[in-house]
């Protein structure tokens, strides 16, 4: 009887002894659960979790996660683009469980359907614990798993060390190394030539028939670019991988794999989806998470391979795009060629972007408007110069009520942002932002709380000066629901109160009033129109 017992050591401390037909052995487990895959089962399962309330949150490569006051469903087209490189070699679905208002009861069903043999997922800071708990299931039922996102980039062995369940992390950009890793577990070669050229120009090695074999026998990935893994209970960060060169090279991302019939958009009368023309912005802003991917680079796409995925979305039906970039006006030259491309093809697409005020002219601005531009959100965040200048934000309140001017004369909306709680920040300078914001001509205003992202140079300032509240969690880091600042002259509960009173101010005049009411046209509007205000003040939306 005694070579049936095994003991489960702790520590110095040893368990009770049990038969060891009571503890089956964990890797034979495995294999029964990879032999027994039912017919639905994926090779790759490319997910946006379950929110952690149920609501509706935001998630992207390029951002952190927040709960949209906006209503505002994102297309997940970082999915779409990963499923593009995969679908060639892999059996790959899509779950965009925000889209579809999943529970998690039903993801956890749908896992059990799919049984996929790896999990890749988003990360983000205000969601971590419950986005882990994703990755928990999936570990569950055989699948490596795999994450990326702004978060788990600039705090990969602090991500993974927590949560043993995770296997992989992708730094920074993760197409071709996620690519790369699949390839080196399945023990196989790409051989699409325009994945092949992509995996070289990321530092792949040539010879990866060969080097792919070689690391499975052995289980050594520490030749992949940009991936975090274990290797014997350690946590491997390994060399960064360069950027991709050129953004056309990618495949058109697949968003016939997207739910599209459910994304909705303030203001927009149907579905939309993205398009991401360019990766990168030059601007040096302190708060910015886009500089945790990309740093200071800025790759564009051409005009022609813009126009050919806008091409794909109008056989999809689809009539409303947003121009995803980190900064889309980055390249004048750039948006002259789409606009003047898209007018020459007639491609009858409503359209909107984003912008700095220092990076637009009036000739640009009037172009977009013909070429279907019909809103803008900007990056005002501050209407006093010393914390602009403090936040190294560049502009300066002129520039952004000139750029406004600009817009609004060439027939297009203006969406502001503003920042409360940037260094440097007092009641006073907040008042001036409020005043500010009610000279601008905008048919939409948000005011966020300053919120001190993981790799951020405002994160390191935050963590130096001790202006974290006591006790802060990663969930709480979110400018949406309350803020992890609590500074000498100003308190976690006036920058709050001043979110909330200057939405209040802004709001309550005849204009912003009447942009509510003339959203009210459709059913997505209103929803879109109370979820804004209810959120600022306080109430709660259903």
């Amino acid at each position: 009887m005694a070579e049936d017992i095994r003991a489960v050591n702790l520590g110095t401390r040893t368990r009770q002894r049990v038969p060891a037909a009571q503890f089956p052995d964990a890797g034979r487990v495995a294999r029964v659960v990879e032999r027994e895959r039912p017919p639905d089962a994926v090779d790759v399962l490319l997910v946006n979790p379950p929110a952690p309330d149920g609501g509706i949150w935001i998630r992207s490569q390029h951002r952190v996660g927040r709960k949209s006051r906006e209503n505002m469903l994102w297309p997940q087209v970082s999915l779409a683009q990963l499923a593009a490189l995969l679908v060639m070699d892999y059996k790959v679905e899509i779950v965009d469980a925000i889209a579809e208002r999943m529970s998690w009861k039903k993801f956890e069903a749908l896992l059990r359907a799919k049984m996929p043999k790896y999990y890749v997922t988003h990360l983000t800071a205000p969601t971590l614990q419950n986005d882990m708990y994703g990755v928990f299931l999936a570990k569950a039922i055989g699948a490596r798993t795999i994450a990326f996102g702004t978060h788990v980039t600039p705090l990969p062995r602090e991500s993974m060390l927590p949560f043993p369940a995770l296997d992989f992390v992708l730094r920074g950009e993760p197409e071709m190394t996620l690519r790369e890793l699949l390839d080196t577990l399945e023990g196989r070669a790409a051989t699409d030539p325009r994945i092949v050229k992509l995996l070289k120009d990321t530092g792949t090695q040539v010879d990866k028939e060969r080097s792919t074999q070689e690391d499975k026998a052995t289980g050594d990935l520490s030749s992949i670019k940009g991936l975090v893994w274990r290797k014997d209970g350690e946590v491997v960060i390994n060399a960064d991988r360069p950027f991709i060169p050129n953004l056309d090279d990618l495949p058109i991302p697949l968003h016939n794999m997207l739910p599209l019939d459910k994304y909705r958009g303030p203001m927009m009368k149907g579905a939309y989806s993205f398009v991401v023309p360019s990766r990168g912005c030059t601007a040096g802003c302190i708060f910015c998470i886009k500089h945790v991917s990309y740093q200071w680079s800025v790759r564009l796409r051409s005009p022609e391979n813009i126009v050919q995925e806008l091409r794909e979305l109008r056989k999809l039906g689809i009539r409303y795009v947003q121009m995803y970039a980190d900064l889309f006006t980055a390249s004048r030259e750039q948006v002259v060629g789409l606009c003047k491309l898209m007018i020459e093809e007639k491609l009858d697409i409503k359209w909107m972007c984003n912008s700095r005020v220092d990076y637009v002219d009036e000739e640009m601005l009037r172009l977009m408007a013909q070429a279907g531009c019909w809103m803008i959100t900007w990056g005002i965040e501050s209407g006093n110069a010393e914390i602009l200048k403090r936040a190294h934000k560049g502009t300066d309140p002129t520039k952004a009520a000139r750029a406004l001017a600009w817009a609004r004369k060439a027939g297009i909306k203006n969406w502001g942002y503003f920042i409360i709680g940037l260094p440097g920040e007092t009641e006073e300078t907040i008042q001036e932002t409020i005043a500010f914001s009610k000279k601008l001509p905008l048919d939409i205003a948000l005011f966020h709380i300053a919120a001190p992202y993981p790799g951020t140079p405002f994160f390191f300032e935050v963590v130096e000066n001790g202006w974290f509240r006591p006790g802060t969690r990663w969930e709480e880091v979110d400018m949406e629901r309350s803020t992890v600042l609590d500074y000498p002259q100003l308190s976690a509960e006036r920058l709050e109160y001043w979110q909330k009173r200057a939405f209040r101010e802004w709001a309550f005049r005849p204009r912003p009033l009447l942009t509510f009411l003339q959203s009210m046209n459709s059913w997505e509007g209103l929803k879109s129109a109370f979820s804004i205000a209810t959120q600022h003040f306080g109430w709660v939306a259903e």
